[in-house]
């Protein structure tokens, strides 16, 4: 087993706390759940609102399923070439969350709308540092 294998298995352990957490916990504050958003709480005034968001969380969970599977899928027919890729893919889809994500949650955060307070760095230097993680993982893995 190559350093992209045990970092594959490591994210897919990861984030399915998150997919259990978001079908099954939405209102908890760990494993990346929604309870860190009053949003979340305040959405409840409004039954429709509050199902739309429903909706959207259920959905991500939902996408974030397809992708570990799919994960572990490669993770047990790949090649080395294909981890390989696979590492290089995950390192650029991590770092998406920069693109969109980051700039909106650190704004929401500093407008005191995520409990607790600075969670959006929190945030940004755990995904930064899974982000590094496969890259060095792919790098010491390297192409047979």
């Amino acid at each position: 087993m190559n350093a992209i294998s045990i970092v594959i298995i490591g994210f897919v352990i990861l984030e399915s706390t998150n997919v259990i957490a978001l079908y099954f916990f939405p209102e908890s504050k760990y494993a990346n759940s929604v309870g860190v958003f009053k949003a979340y709480e305040q959405s409840k005034q409004d039954p429709a609102v509050h199902d739309f968001v429903r909706y959207l969380v259920n959905w991500v969970a939902g996408t974030k399923l397809i992708f570990l599977l799919l994960l572990l899928v490669i993770l047990f027919t790949a090649d080395t070439e294909g981890l390989f890729f696979t590492g290089l893919a995950m390192a650029v889809a991590v770092s998406s969350f920069f693109w969109r994500l980051f700039p909106l949650v650190r704004r929401m955060d500093r407008e005191g709308q995520i409990e607790p307070a600075g969670y959006s760095k929190l945030l940004g230097v755990m995904i930064a540092a899974m982000a590094l993680i496969f890259v060095v993982a792919t790098i010491l893995s390297g192409i047979a």
